[in-house]
């Protein structure tokens, strides 16, 4: 073959290369368009993920909007009415017309009856079909109030206060009416921090229904509620969210994403945004039961004044231990230590002495002693490990019963 027709063969060949190049180059471009296309589209582009987010989002916000519309006929805001004094200005001078040469009029006032007047407000929520009502008991707290209920629908019933729970801050109504829709207490102790909530409630007693949304924020927290009139009281095991809770909201469910109450709203923390508290539901499972089976709340209790250990209190009293709770007196000289006659008298325990725990449960702020007795029935023997004067030792106590 000649020199001639190598060289022709060759740059043939060349050519069907240089052919092949391109047409691999143009196939490839093609499919990283098709693909790119399919599954990276900008977020305008049809069936993109982002439309998949927005309607996440949508589904979500729907899930709320369908607990307002089924639960917020059976949140209903209570109203405190009382008959107060009603005075009279009168004008008296009690030196003569002489004495300064002119008359001389003093402003006084006297009673000239009472009247019926507003006082407070707060929210509650049904809870069975006969018209028990659960709100707190601070809401309901006096005892020659009257105390009316009134419906989403405006209507207004007469409210009797069945029992107020002495160690929280619960409370018990009832009005005379059936209801076909009530909100069902779901279950508390499995809730997770980060968990979705609603609160529905009578906000600052003035906006009736008023709904905000957030998260669990914290379990297991230990407040200190107080009411503005000087009175407070120690809660244990509250639950925290940033759900706006504000005042007139006391009362009211804090509800999952399935409409169930997890929480009945009871503070808020002052001088701070987001913060508020609700009473974890499983307790209020137990004073509604109380109170249909016996007509009043009936509660094991076990007869002491404490303080929860923390490193801080174990620092500042030169304490052996950072767990567990100290038994110690209150601020006023009748707030004994020790309730003279009760299960905890009874058993031996004493001022200063340290309650480690309880049936083998070590005592934590996450595992309060509160929320451990109310789990028990009156009649029942628990197990504590105490700490008294450097020595542990094992106590059995009998719980009794407290009204």
């Amino acid at each position: 073959m000649s020199n001639q027709s190598n060289l022709f063969i060759k740059i043939i060949w060349r050519l069907v290369e240089i052919v092949l190049v391109i047409v691999v180059g143009l196939s490839s471009g093609l499919a990283g368009s098709y693909f790119g296309v399919k599954y990276f589209s900008s977020p305008s582009s049809p069936g993109s993920s982002t439309e998949t987010v927005k309607t996440q989002v949508i589904d979500e916000q729907s899930s709320v909007i369908d607990v307002v519309e089924k639960n917020k006929q059976s949140v209903v805001s209570i109203v405190i009415t009382k008959n107060v004094p009603v005075y009279e200005q009168y004008y008296s001078n009690p030196f003569s017309s002489d004495f300064f040469g002119s008359d001389w009029p003093f402003t006084s006032q006297k009673q000239v009856g009472e009247e019926e007047k507003e006082v407070g407000a707060g929210s509650g929520f049904i809870v069975s079909e006969d018209g028990m009502i659960v709100t707190n008991k601070h809401v309901v707290e006096d005892e020659s109030a009257d105390y009316t209920v009134i419906l989403e629908n405006g209507d207004k019933l007469s409210a009797q206060v069945l029992a107020r729970d002495p160690y929280l801050d619960l409370a018990v109504l009832k009005v005379d009416k059936h209801f076909d829709q009530y909100i069902k207490l779901g279950d508390s102790g499995d809730l997770k921090v980060g968990q979705s909530v609603i609160a529905i409630g009578y906000s600052l007693g003035q906006f009736e229904g008023t709904v905000s949304t957030g998260i669990i924020s914290g379990l297991s927290r230990q407040v200190t509620a107080g009411d503005g009139s000087g009175t407070s009281e120690v809660l244990d095991d509250v639950i925290q969210t940033d759900a706006a809770i504000n005042p007139g909201n006391s009362g009211g469910p804090l509800l999952d994403i399935n409409g169930n109450a997890i929480g009945i709203n009871v503070a808020m923390a002052e001088g701070a945004e987001n913060i508020g508290f609700s009473i974890p539901v499983n307790n209020v499972k137990t004073v509604v039961e109380s109170v249909k089976t016996n007509g009043k709340i009936v509660r094991p209790y076990l007869g002491v004044r404490y303080v929860s250990i923390t490193s801080d209190i174990q620092k500042e009293n030169n304490l052996s231990v950072d767990y567990g709770v100290l038994i110690t007196r209150g601020e006023k000289s009748t707030d004994l230590a020790v309730t003279p006659g009760s299960p905890a008298d009874k058993a031996g325990l004493q001022e200063n002495d340290i309650i480690l725990e309880i049936d083998g449960q070590k005592l934590t702020s996450d595992v309060p002693l509160q929320g451990q007795i109310i789990k028990h029935q009156a009649g029942d023997e628990v197990n504590l490990r105490v700490l008294s004067k450097g020595s542990e030792k094992d106590v059995t106590v009998k719980l009794e019963s407290k009204e």
